[in-house]
């Protein structure tokens, strides 16, 4: 357990997602606005990274993929699997996988760097 260096803070520019490793966890950074916010980098419906595409609105993190919706604050499932593309799709794959809140990570910044803290 430990606070991380993931990335400069200057490189965080709001509304965009950037994926990072640090050490065996796959992590989103993003920024909204003023506040900085750290994500398992994997949604939690088909494991699609978030930054491919990803969308922040109304303080809420959408999946590229299939449009499932998470908070940032607190991780919270706020709209699963609806797939709007293809509905009867998403349905069918929401029923094969469990409803599961995102992981958040709290956050700092220190000197230039936004920092991560690691459990």
């Amino acid at each position: 357990m430990a606070w991380r260096n993931a990335v400069k803070l200057s490189k965080v520019k709001s509304g965009n997602l950037r994926m990072l490793n640090l050490g065996s966890k796959i992590i989103m950074i993003c920024r909204d606005g003023d506040d900085f916010h750290a994500t398992e980098g994997l949604c939690r419906h088909m494991r699609w990274p978030l930054s491919w595409g990803g969308k922040i609105e109304d303080g809420c993190i959408t999946c590229p993929l299939h449009q499932t919706r998470h908070r940032l604050d607190d991780g919270e499932l706020v709209e699963w699997a609806p797939f709007p593309l293809f509905p009867p799709y998403g349905k069918f794959v929401g029923k094969l996988s469990k409803k599961k809140n995102l992981k958040i990570y709290n956050t700092r910044m220190s000197g230039e760097y936004l920092q991560v803290y690691l459990d």
